[in-house]
């Protein structure tokens, strides 16, 4: 069954892995000390001139994230200190705004919440619908960008309203370059996580390290050059007769894109019965039709709710994944049980040592973002 809202923003699942980013709690820390920025300063007492602090209770520079980022400096460096609580809105942060860090103040994701509900196909004020890229909660088009301790989440239902048929609902949507998130959550259904790029020339690299991502459909999908670091990918539990109820991964790689997504050291969980899930499906865009999804997952723990003998299908017919660029190296698990070898292709020690996140990241510039 879907998860109630209530559920989806404060219930965090079991602590089964390293990966799993926290629960909510009922006091959030810094509240009972009278300090809701936590050991990020005040704004009687920055961290420094580009520090700026937001509070939905009042007590920083703004009450919403939107308006923090609107206030931020435009020459890059800026720092938005949030106190925990939830922030319902949608936020964009435009490639006017370079090299922002955001900061949840209590060190858990849990506590501090960026959350909105807004499915794809459902009405936009005016006319038309939002669309997949409408639909996201927040979108990241700036390069640079760097989240801590946040969760991004979209709670839109489908059992609340049926009537919608494009039901994508997408948390967040990153487009820019050098954009790394730390011990952040990621919330939703369909879409949960839109890992792309500003557009087809453009290698968009993006790191989610300790993160925390569960969806249903496709709910991690992309062009962009992403490397999920020991993370929790956690499928749902649909409220449907049929199988497979969905997918993880969804990579829409540029043919000319020698890297796509790298998932290493990771833990795919589940609420659903053994063998629901496959791990990926290729996506090949109308808006892209040469591109050549690419994934990698190595070293990982891959848990029953992947059908471990065939965890790949086709998105479409006319683009069949054995085309594409999936392949494994040294996973663990019963998901990762390799039964019938064409299904599950694999990587050899050599191959294997092509796909790390320093050669997926570090490029000419010497990007390490989990140093």
């Amino acid at each position: 069954m879907p998860l109630p809202r209530r559920t989806l923003l404060l219930g965090a699942t079991a602590a089964l892995t390293t990966a799993t980013i926290g629960t909510a709690r009922a006091t959030p820390a810094g509240a009972a000390t009278g300090r809701p920025f936590g050991p990020y300063g005040t704004p009687a007492a920055r961290l420094n001139s580009q520090t700026l602090y937001v509070d939905p209770g009042g007590r920083g520079d703004h009450r919403t994230l939107q308006a923090a980022v609107d206030a931020s400096s435009p020459t890059g460096g800026g720092v938005i200190v949030l106190a925990a609580g939830t922030y319902r809105e949608r936020v964009l942060v435009p490639p006017s705004r370079p090299s922002l860090t955001l900061l949840g103040a209590t060190g858990r994701a849990a506590d501090t919440v960026i959350v909105l509900d807004t499915a794809a196909g459902a009405p936009k004020p005016g006319g038309g619908t939002y669309g997949t890229t409408g639909s996201a909660t927040v979108t990241l088009q700036a390069d640079g960008l760097t989240a801590h301790h946040l969760t991004f989440a979209n709670d839109w239902l489908r059992a609340a309203d049926p009537t919608v048929t494009g039901t994508q609902a997408v948390a967040v949507k990153v487009t820019g370059d050098r954009c790394a998130f730390h011990h952040c959550r990621f919330l939703g259904h369909q879409d949960t996580l839109y890992a792309d790029s500003a557009n087809l020339s453009v290698f968009a690299r993006q790191y989610f390290g300790h993160c925390y991502v569960e969806g249903d459909v496709d709910f991690v999908f992309g062009r962009a050059t992403a490397v999920l670091d020991h993370c929790e990918l956690r499928t749902l539990e649909r409220d449907v007769t049929f199988t497979p109820e969905g997918f993880v991964f969804a990579p829409s790689t540029a043919r000319t894109n020698p890297r796509g997504f790298l998932a290493q050291h990771c833990t795919f969980t589940t609420t659903a019965a053994p063998g629901a899930f496959r791990l990926a499906r290729p996506w090949v865009p109308s808006s892209d039709p040469t591109a050549r999804p690419m994934l990698t997952v190595r070293r990982s723990w891959i848990g029953a709710g992947i059908h471990a003998p065939a965890p790949y299908t086709d998105m479409s017919a006319s683009y069949p994944w054995q085309q594409q660029r999936f392949a494994e190296y040294a996973n663990k698990g019963p998901g990762a049980e390799i039964t019938v070898p064409a299904e599950r292709p694999q990587l050899t020690a050599e191959q294997a040592a092509l796909h790390t996140r320093e050669s997926y990241l570090t490029g000419s510039d010497g990007w390490t973002p989990w140093a």
